[in-house]
């Protein structure tokens, strides 16, 4: 037990349920609208607001046009999509960003995005919208959209479109001690509270024994499309020194981690899988998300660049993600 007890807590303290904390930081607490239509809405909804850190979380939409919401993961915010969200408004898409507590459990994450959602359709004429979740949060957004819970979307109106992009489905590995007895037994017990500092509520949720994981649950009636993205994150790279020397790897789920029986079989789905680091698929600074970008046109999720504007949507992600020119 002596040698058993540190190895254990060395694995705890490793795990946090999703990648380690970004230093990526918005440059602007706005967005440059881009291309998208007048807003003729202002509205205010819990858990919702603009794709920024921008501490007034009035939402200004257009009424009228489809609405693509961003949910982030763990030891993220909204302002982790800001960029991301300038490059929909490029093409003329409108975006809002999904907030959470990051040490509520999964289960109150979902239920406060479904409240959003239905908050939202009653003040949007256009009632279709895209659920986009990083991470903890493609965990969360697609809990968010299964009929088999207690409290599930009501509105029957609405029509969602659902994308998950690298979410641990069959459960994170390095969780896996706290789902274990065995653990619980060899720790005394300790292995719980540890748990529970470092993860929160969601402590029991990320784990492969967890009801979370193990029901996943089927989609609502009103999800007429879920594409599931799957990153192959091996031999991958978040920060490089002045050499070009990898200082930070890019690795936080493998590809197993990803897939699970229960959520691929379910219909609507495609699935696909890209060789991506965990931070480079969604951007990071020195790293725009080109190959995300790339999956979401070719599936119609972003409207495709047209060739005069290209050059621009180039110069932008270089302004955007801070790449070398």
């Amino acid at each position: 037990m002596r040698t058993t007890l540190p190895a254990l807590l060395i694995l705890i303290f490793l795990l946090s349920g999703c990648a380690s904390r970004d230093v990526y930081d918005p440059a602007s607490l706005d967005i440059n609208h881009g291309n998208l239509p007048v807003t003729d809405l202002s509205v205010n909804i819990d858990g919702l607001g603009p794709c920024t850190d921008n501490p007034n979380r009035t939402l200004n939409l257009n009424s009228n046009e489809p609405t693509i919401i961003l949910a982030h993961g763990c030891f993220g915010s909204s302002g982790r999509f800001r960029a991301f969200a300038e490059v929909f408004a490029f093409h003329g898409q409108q975006t809002a960003c999904f907030s959470y507590n990051d040490r509520d459990s999964l289960t109150q994450s979902s239920s406060e995005l479904i409240e959003a959602i239905r908050q939202l359709g009653e003040v949007m004429s256009n009632k279709q919208y895209t659920i986009i979740g990083h991470s903890q949060g493609g965990l969360i957004s697609r809990k968010a959209l299964i009929s088999d819970r207690e409290y599930n979307l009501q509105n029957k109106d609405v029509e969602l479109r659902l994308i998950t992009i690298s979410a641990p489905f069959s459960g994170i590995e390095a969780a896996s001690h706290c789902g274990s007895e065995l653990g619980q037994v060899i720790t005394l017990g300790l292995i719980i509270p540890i748990c529970y500092a470092i993860s929160g509520d969601k402590w029991h949720e990320i784990t492969f024994a967890s009801d979370f994981i193990q029901k996943p649950g089927t989609l609502i009636p009103q999800v007429n499309d879920y594409l599931k993205i799957v990153t192959d994150e091996r031999n991958t790279c978040r920060r490089y020194d002045n050499k070009s020397q990898c200082i930070e790897d890019d690795y936080v789920f493998s590809i197993e981690e990803q897939y699970y029986p229960d959520v691929d079989k379910g219909t609507p789905l495609t699935n696909i899988q890209l060789h991506a680091g965990h931070a480079e698929i969604i951007g990071n600074q020195n790293m725009a998300p080109t190959k995300l970008i790339e999956a979401l046109q070719k599936h119609g999720v972003m409207k495709t660049t047209i060739a005069s504007q290209k050059n621009k949507l180039n110069s932008l992600l270089a302004h955007l993600y801070d790449l070398k020119q």
